[in-house]
């Protein structure tokens, strides 16, 4: 398998665990039962699944009022952008 596709596939992979997790909890503060620790949250999208968690954070409406994640979360995913964005520019060049 191309090292491209085992990319792709973690990172879909980490986004949807992301997702779910925000579900997850969303759930567990209806039931007000045991919480998934807002560190966790924050790794997986710091391990790439950004996207995920936004995406769960908006559609479940769970930590929106959160400015630690309304923030916190985006700035994560600029981050992941730019490293990305760095790593192609260098990969690109290498070509030239």
């Amino acid at each position: 398998m191309e090292p491209l596709l085992y990319i792709l596939v973690y990172v879909l992979f980490i986004n949807l665990v992301a997702f779910f997790t925000m579900y997850a909890d969303k759930q567990k503060a209806k039931k007000k039962a045991w919480r998934i620790p807002e560190k966790v949250l924050f790794l997986l999208a710091a391990i790439g699944g950004s996207i995920g968690s936004i995406a769960g954070m908006y559609i479940f409406r769970h930590k929106t009022k959160h400015s630690s994640f309304t923030i916190g979360m985006p700035v994560i995913l600029g981050l992941q952008l730019m490293l990305v964005f760095a790593f192609v520019s260098a990969f690109a060049i290498s070509f030239l």
